[in-house]
């Protein structure tokens, strides 16, 4: 078991999603329930994620909810282009920086943990 409190990627997935959903405030009113509430959604799934992984009883549940995060990191990262798309966002946007950075975190933690199982 882990303590998720103490994992950086953890600490970094919470800030994003604190802060895509400040971004998201920006959006048209008539989107709170259209891309902005899936951007929150997915933001917020890839801290919950890691968290609940931490509570599991082995790496290998670990592992999976580690890839769930990463899948809704990606997940995210396609929603936010989106809305690049429907210019709510600039495409020179930091969080996608951020977001890039949280995923290459991921996917290496997640090669770690899978020597493991």
């Amino acid at each position: 078991m882990h303590n998720f409190r103490e994992l950086d990627i953890w600490k970094s997935s919470l800030k994003l999603a604190s802060d895509v959903g400040l971004i998201c405030n920006g959006f048209p009113d008539y989107e709170k329930w259209g891309i902005s509430s899936q951007i929150r959604r997915s933001a917020v799934s890839i801290p919950s994620n890691i968290a609940e992984g931490c509570a599991r009883d082995s790496d290998k549940d670990f592992h999976r909810f580690l890839r769930i995060a990463l899948g809704s990191a990606y997940e995210l990262e396609t929603q936010l282009l989106i809305s690049v798309e429907l210019k709510y966002i600039d495409s020179n946007h930091e969080v996608f920086e951020r977001l890039n950075k949280i995923q290459k975190q991921l996917f290496n933690f997640i090669k770690r943990i899978k020597t493991k199982i």
